[in-house]
């Protein structure tokens, strides 16, 4: 009898604002995973939670320019993760009947972005089904997605993060302006964002102090607790990280750069990274010295390791005119179709993108669940 594949769920759609964009990572993942070594099964998360078999064709989950990909209660049946005597496994749910059982588990891809998926909600819901997942634990990805802490844990390990002031809803309702205060001692243009939130939704670059509150309030659309950062003079350059197999370090890709248009967009915003791809262009690897792209590299792996991440995470830093590297953020969950960043940058290292998707997923099986 021959050994049945392993079988993949492949988690994608979910509750945040970058619903889309988690579509379209499962679209290359569907179209590059080897269909001869794993089965897979797509799962999407419908806005409002809801957890359905979805469809198998990458097309449906493509980026376009008509319309963004959206998993809804029509997109198949709906099913649950469950724990069992023979392992994880997934029922589907129909109404009146039974749950039946679509198939063990053995790897879960949960190619969610934001809030709900990638910020250890998700994460945690895996441990506790004892089901194996691509990306860092519960601790990692909570760390990750909030940028408050984030930028705590790296300044408490040393590493370069600029100045920056954190606005609490607390804070922005009983001392509005001590906090306003706060902010104009930082150098314009200050950006602000959604602490909890990627893809640059709800982001705005200040270049004058009577647009602040206006901002504040816009991000607080995506997230009620706020960052404002003082704008770094510098290159947006962005580094991959791949964790080790075994006690290996983590591995860092070559550096790659965004470089914008500033006269046709004022920063590296939603648009531009997904719609328009006219104002910005990606460069993988960096045109760096040697010596400066290795501390990029360097800076990653420690920025990776500070959050205890696992698997796979972009870091992004900035390269200033006198060469010193700083670091903005890491995501522990990057987009990930075969053209953003985090692919590019492997494949420029010399990992194709099915490569890629193999080794993530080899990465998250030789790893138990539960405390590690």
């Amino acid at each position: 009898m021959s050994q049945r594949k392993v079988r993949v769920a492949l988690l994608f759609g979910g509750r945040s604002g970058e619903h889309a964009i988690s579509a379209a990572s499962a679209a290359g993942v569907l179209k590059a995973i080897d269909r001869d070594k794993y089965d897979v099964v797509p799962v999407g998360i419908t806005r409002d939670g809801r957890w359905v078999v979805a469809s198998d064709d990458p097309a449906a989950w493509e980026l376009r320019s008509d319309r963004l990909p959206e998993v809804t209660a029509a997109s198949g049946s709906e099913v649950m993760l469950s724990s069992s005597t023979d392992g994880p496994q997934l029922q589907v749910l129909e109404p009146g009947s039974v749950p039946a059982v679509l198939g063990q588990v053995d790897v879960v891809f949960p190619v969610l972005h934001g809030p709900f998926g990638e910020d250890g909600t998700v994460q945690g819901l895996l441990e506790l089904a004892d089901v194996r997942y691509v990306g860092s634990g519960v601790l990692a990805s909570a760390v990750g997605m909030d940028k408050h802490f984030m930028k705590m844990v790296f300044a408490a390990h040393g590493l370069p993060v600029g100045a920056h002031v954190v606005i609490t809803p607390r804070d922005w309702s009983r001392r509005r302006d001590d906090v306003l205060a706060q902010v104009k001692e930082l150098r314009l243009p200050v950006f602000v964002k959604p602490a909890r939130a990627g893809s640059s939704l709800g982001v705005t670059r200040v270049d004058d102090l009577a647009d602040l509150e206006r901002a504040i309030e816009d991000a607080q659309v995506h997230d009620p607790k706020v960052l404002v950062e003082e704008g770094i003079e510098g290159r947006e350059i962005e580094c991959a990280v791949l964790g080790g197999r075994g006690d290996d370090l983590p591995r860092a890709s070559v550096p790659g750069e965004i470089v914008v248009d500033h006269a046709a967009r004022p920063f590296y915003d939603f648009e531009a990274k997904y719609i328009d791809d006219g104002p910005a262009r990606l460069d993988a690897p960096a045109d760096l010295p040697p010596e400066v792209a290795e501390r990029v590299r360097d800076l990653a792996v420690r920025a990776f390791d500070a959050i205890a991440a696992e698997g796979i995470a972009r870091v992004d830093v900035f390269v200033t005119p006198d060469e010193q590297v700083v670091l903005n953020e890491i995501n522990t969950m990057p987009g990930f179709t075969p053209i953003s960043m985090y692919s590019r940058m492997w494949e420029a290292s010399g990992l194709p993108y099915p490569d890629l998707v193999d080794e993530l997923i080899q990465l998250a099986l030789e790893r138990r669940t539960g405390l590690r």
